[in-house]
């Protein structure tokens, strides 16, 4: 594990529990905070040169802030190591190009969010998979914040490029699209930010003023490469509301989705037959699931020779519809998305190393 800062914690809380999996050792530009974080943990503590050096290491975990995604992910494959990056997969599509190349000596990318590996986005697709709620139509997508600074004990980073609320929390819900109704073709987007002044609300940093250099509401029309069209806004700047977090809409009913930030939260649905909402109990995805089991997956895709879900191809694909939502604000105009990525196989309902294997 390259960083051990907020987001490991959960990484570390569920590592234990999966299979194919074995933590090693962690490193961190803060010695003492990997230190810490190896003693509490019982692994070793080394500077990321002797991490990415050692014989023993086959993966890394890359935790690190996202302006350093890509080089940390480099330099691991460059190391000879699979590698497992946090989202989002890097702060431009040129500069990640060479994680999706084609490579030769058989090493995975893979890339977080996996909470669409869970029960909830898989169960939800099997739903609609089957045909509870018809031909798809569109979705709708209503995510917001007043701002990570309210919880964040250094939430800098959230208002520097690879941050905001396109590139924090967008990757869940474009990553789930892609996963219900495939790839996107072509973007529509409208950003901006308010004049609002950020201050850190708690923790050693608490009044320290945050200078905001990315636009904190963003709205995007999607389409996708089979028809469906997606409306998205994530947001910053919003204190309150009632929206409904994420539906999908088809021809015979609607899908409550759950939130993909989570892994296993309930899907709710309405349909002409019945004409009432009715929770669906799961039907697909690993229980039980937690941060890393996107990583487990892989190294299950590894040992069957299969390709595994939380592709590198699928985060890059997502990185440039976040992209070109920008362009598209920014020059008033649709933008095509060049890449193009399968959906990723299903999850069959279940846990463990069989279900993991698939």
């Amino acid at each position: 594990m390259i960083g051990v800062g907020n987001i490991s914690a959960q990484y570390l809380a569920q590592l234990p529990r999966l299979p194919d999996l074995e933590l090693i050792a962690v490193a961190d530009l803060d010695r003492e905070r990997a230190a810490t974080t190896a003693a509490a943990h019982g692994v070793r503590a080394l500077e990321v040169e002797q991490l990415l050096g050692d014989p023993d290491i086959d993966a890394v975990l890359n935790l690190t802030i996202p302006a350093a995604h890509v080089e940390v992910a480099l330099r691991a494959l460059e190391a000879g190591k699979h590698v497992y990056t946090e989202k989002p997969f890097g702060l431009t599509v040129a500069s990640a190009l060479e994680l999706v190349a084609p490579r030769a000596d058989g090493l995975r990318v893979g890339s977080a969010p996996d909470t669409v590996l869970g029960t909830g986005i898989q169960t939800a697709r099997r739903a609609l998979d089957d045909g509870l709620i018809g031909d798809p139509v569109g979705a709708s997508v209503h995510w917001s914040a007043p701002g990570h600074e309210q919880w964040h004990p250094a939430p800098a980073f959230y208002y520097q490029p690879g941050g905001g609320p396109l590139f924090d929390m967008g990757p869940y819900y474009l990553t789930s699209l892609v996963t219900m109704f495939g790839p996107v073709v072509r973007v529509a987007g409208l950003t901006g930010r308010s004049s609002r002044e950020r201050r850190v609300v708690q923790g050693p940093l608490a009044g320290t003023s945050l200078p905001v250099e990315v636009d904190t509401h963003v709205t995007a029309m999607l389409e996708h490469a089979n028809g469906v069209s997606s409306t998205v806004t994530v947001s910053f700047e919003v204190w309150a509301t009632k929206s409904p977090l994420f539906e999908v809409y088809g021809t015979a009913g609607t899908l409550l989705m759950p939130d993909p930030n989570q892994f296993s939260e309930p899907v709710s649905v309405w349909t002409v037959d019945e004409r009432d909402w009715r929770v669906l109990p799961e039907s697909a995805g690993y229980r039980a699931a937690g941060r890393g089991i996107g990583l487990a997956d892989m190294a299950a895709a590894i040992s069957h020779g299969a390709p595994h879900r939380a592709s590198g191809e699928l985060a890059f694909h997502v990185l440039e519809i976040m992209e070109a939502v920008l362009a598209a604000s920014a020059e008033a105009r649709v933008v095509g998305i060049g890449s193009t990525v399968e959906r990723p196989a299903p999850v069959p309902l279940g846990g463990g190393e069989r279900a993991i294997a698939g």
